[in-house]
């Protein structure tokens, strides 16, 4: 039996995976050019949800790049297309620090439970998570290492330090701390996510700052079929903006062939109130 598939070019879709020509038509899976079951599953659920919120007269929930790797998947397709079938390496996101499996409920619960895919049950259980984990750390911050609790090497250079500072230490695990002050004691997943957030906060910190950098990018909207004919746009910006029509410039920037010159025009040309769009960033 002869079996044939039609791709589609996902360029000509919207964030929500819906069509810029046909309101109203969702589309998901190999037909956009990607493979593998766990993309497939990835857009059919998000073209799921926006179809039902598109006939609720709801806006589409988009989920950044930043945020989780169905939205690193989904802006690739729609943003810089594909020539080959395009799977989901982790490779392809830019803040993987930030998308860690053990902060999967902190990141997207809320998307979940506002469109209904999460129960009140399943939301309160997150929060009493969340209320845990902070009240490890703040015992973290008050408790100190006090000297005849120093039983090895690596725990003797910090002594009368906090503990939250002393499991920064490389050498130095959670679980070491835990069999100090049994008050520490909570479960597994518990402690695994306070040593991870600890350890690793000041590459976190640096990473939200270029989120939040990414995010105000995200807020400058551009408008639908426009031309783009602006001074100081290369030629092949214009003719790749006007193809693909991006959403929003922090969009526009991940074009492939886009200078970071031709998003300096764009957010020059947005900034001038007589087209529209008021900018208040600090970038």
């Amino acid at each position: 039996m002869l079996l044939s598939m039609i791709i589609l070019i996902p360029l000509n879709y919207n964030a929500s995976l819906e069509t810029k020509r046909v309101e109203g038509l969702f589309v998901a899976g190999q037909t956009n050019g990607s493979s593998g079951y766990e993309e497939a599953a990835a857009q059919g659920l998000m073209a799921g949800i926006n179809a039902a919120l598109k006939l609720q007269k709801k806006e589409p929930m988009i989920l950044p790049r930043t945020s989780s790797y169905i939205g690193v998947l989904i802006d690739d397709l729609v943003t810089k297309g594909t020539k080959e079938p395009y799977r989901m390496f982790t490779s392809r996101a830019e803040h993987r620090l930030n998308l860690r499996h053990d902060t999967s409920d902190k990141r997207l619960i809320k998307w979940g439970y506002e469109v209904g895919l999460v129960s009140e049950e399943k939301y309160s259980r997150y929060f009493f998570k969340e209320k845990q984990i902070e009240e490890i750390k703040e015992l973290l911050r008050h408790r100190r290492l006090k000297e005849k609790e120093a039983s090895s090497f690596e725990l003797k250079r910090h002594i009368n330090k906090d503990f939250y500072h002393i499991v920064k230490d490389p050498y130095i695990n959670l679980k070491d701390l835990v069999n100090i002050d049994p008050k520490l004691n909570a479960s597994k997943v518990i402690l695994e996510q306070v040593e991870l957030d600890i350890k690793y906060e000041g590459y976190i910190n640096r990473q939200k700052d270029l989120i939040r950098k990414m995010s105000n990018l995200e807020l400058i909207k551009l408008p639908l079929d426009f031309n783009y004919e602006i001074d100081g746009l290369s030629r092949e910006a214009r003719e790749k903006f006007v193809k693909i029509q991006p959403a929003n410039l922090a969009q526009a920037s991940r074009v492939s062939g886009v200078r970071n010159t031709d998003i300096q025009v764009l957010l020059i040309y947005f900034s001038n109130p007589k087209n529209k769009v008021v900018l208040n960033l600090d970038l």
